[in-house]
């Protein structure tokens, strides 16, 4: 029977396939914001203006800047040039003032130019005179037994001659007396000032106006119409000058051409003026020393 036939093995049934499940929905990502760096899609391009903007002109070089900054960069022989006019301008100076204090010499007179010459010559043999006096001394008190007694009487000689310049002191000797007359009263202290510096130039040791003043190195004129103060004391026409030096000296010193006898008679004054030379003249006034307010005697210098 064919039931009673045992089943032969057939294939086996297929299975039934599971269902596949159903993925799960991947999460959104969240926006993220978009980057500066990402390119853009290609857009339209911008409008260009419609006026296009104007390129800058190139810079031309300026030839002429450019020279005169080379003209302050000086080379080495523009250098050595520079220094030689500036030499040769500081001796074109030096000659110029050389040349303008001659002046008053060369357009000085003969007869002037001889005047001074004289006062030149009068000063440097009173110097070279001095000088001998002071050597004479010295030997003396190197060769002299008693070196005391020595220098006791030449300090008083010394005295007596700083006694006589210093106004202290009378004196006499040799000289000349000087008349001026001014009978319109013209003369003024300048007048007389210049008579007393032309003396001391020629060599005058001892001057007095008057017979009354002592003129000394302190003594001052001032105009006091009609005369003139001389020290404060009053002075009135003739003036009378007495001086003592080498008597032919101070004479020409007087009456040289544009001295002082011709200042006195030109036509500024209109006086006379009279020149006498002695063997002797008397000095007799003198001149009261004042305490000196701040002047002191130096130390000597070879303390």
């Amino acid at each position: 029977m064919a039931d009673d036939k045992p089943d032969k093995p057939g294939k086996p049934e297929p299975q039934a396939k599971p269902e596949p499940q159903a993925k799960p929905e991947p999460r959104a990502k969240p926006e993220q914001p978009a980057k500066a760096e990402q390119v853009a899609k290609p857009s339209v391009e911008a409008p260009q203006p419609a006026t296009p903007t104007p390129m800058p002109k190139p810079k031309t070089p300026n030839l002429a800047l450019r020279r005169l900054k080379a003209g302050f960069k000086p080379s080495r022989g523009q250098a050595i040039v520079a220094v030689v006019l500036a030499l040769v301008a500081g001796v074109a100076v030096v000659q110029v003032r050389v040349n303008r204090a001659d002046d008053g010499y060369q357009n000085a007179r003969r007869e002037d130019l001889i005047a001074i010459l004289d006062g030149l010559g009068q000063n440097t043999r009173r110097l070279e005179s001095e000088i001998a006096e002071l050597e004479e001394r010295k030997n003396s008190l190197s060769s002299s037994a008693d070196k005391a007694q020595t220098a006791r009487e030449q300090a008083e000689a010394q005295v007596r001659t700083l006694g006589i310049l210093a106004g202290t002191l009378p004196a006499t000797g040799p000289g000349v007396r000087i008349t001026l007359n001014d009978p319109q009263g013209k003369m003024t202290s300048s007048n007389l000032l210049d008579a007393i510096e032309e003396l001391r130039d020629a060599g005058a040791e001892a001057i007095q106006i008057n017979g009354s003043v002592r003129v000394v190195a302190s003594t001052d004129f001032v105009d006091d119409p009609p005369g003139i103060q001389i020290d404060g004391q009053k002075v009135n026409s003739p003036y009378v000058i007495e001086a003592i030096g080498e008597s032919h000296n101070l004479s020409e010193a007087a009456n040289f051409p544009g001295g002082l006898v011709s200042e006195v008679t030109g036509p500024q004054v209109g006086g006379t003026a009279e020149v006498n030379e002695l063997p002797t003249v008397l000095v007799s006034a003198l001149h009261a020393p004042e305490e000196h307010s701040y002047a002191r005697p130096a130390p000597s210098p070879t303390k």
